[in-house]
């Protein structure tokens, strides 16, 4: 399995246009929102700043795209390829495979959240405690495995050509919906009701209270468990679907 990690990291470091999307791309999003504000322009119903909230929607934007987008395609078009079907031919066990895709969509995650971080601290002056950089990249980061899970989902329900319209608006209306690209709070409040109840919504909440200094809600750590359990729950049942069919 260690060796299927390798090179999964390999392929992924060596898609240039992954790796735009992933870590350079949420850089410049943030740049392009809140490049414009002033340090004290603040997000109305947040208390954070418009380059504090910014910088966590586009973190998590960032980690996003890589557990999602990073996931699905190329699960997909392995199935498809019969790469998929080769495997099970080696010892490696079938949960081996799953892990792999993951734990290297994670490990490229991490270099988008970081980036981001640096820009805004060097660009928009953000400055936090020790601690709290520290727990955004952790809550962040590991907030991310909820979204690899329905990227793994999403590969083995869709077949090779469906899977990029499909993703495609799974994540960008995730993004939009949630809140990524613009406070919830600019919403017309029937959307705000909806937006509170998405996973991206408390997938971003989580740094918002960390940035805030607060623990973070009850409620949004609930909801994330409970889509990470549908998510990782579904993908299990279309894995042992689409080996029976094999």
């Amino acid at each position: 399995m260690n060796s299927l990690i390798k090179l999964e990291l390999t392929r992924a470091l060596r898609n240039r246009k992954f790796l735009f999307f992933s870590v350079i791309y949420p850089s410049a999003l943030f740049l392009l929102i809140a490049g414009s504000a002033s340090s004290t322009d603040k997000v109305d119903g947040t208390g954070l700043t418009v380059a504090t909230y910014m910088m966590v929607s586009m973190a998590s934007f960032g980690a996003l795209t890589a557990v999602l987008m990073g996931n699905s395609e190329r699960i997909a078009k392995e199935r498809e390829s019969g790469w998929v079907r080769q495997l099970r031919l080696t010892p490696l066990p079938g949960r081996g495979y799953v892990i792999a895709k993951t734990a290297s969509a994670a490990v490229v995650s991490l270099p988008s959240i970081v980036i981001v971080f640096l820009v805004a601290a060097a660009v928009k002056d953000v400055r936090l405690d020790a601690w709290q950089w520290l727990a955004l990249t952790g809550a962040i980061w590991a907030g991310s495995l909820v979204f690899a899970a329905l990227g793994v989902a999403i590969g083995y329900l869709a077949t090779g050509d469906a899977v990029r319209p499909i993703t495609m608006i799974t994540y960008f209306g995730l993004s939009l919906l949630g809140g990524l690209w613009m406070p919830a709070t600019t919403f017309p409040q029937w959307l705000q009701d909806i937006a509170k109840w998405l996973p991206t919504h408390a997938y971003a909440a989580l740094g918002q209270a960390i940035e805030r200094s607060q623990s973070p809600s009850s409620k949004d750590v609930a909801l994330l468990v409970v889509y990470f359990a549908l998510f990782a729950g579904g993908a299990a049942w279309l894995y042992r679907k689409d080996t029976l069919k094999a």
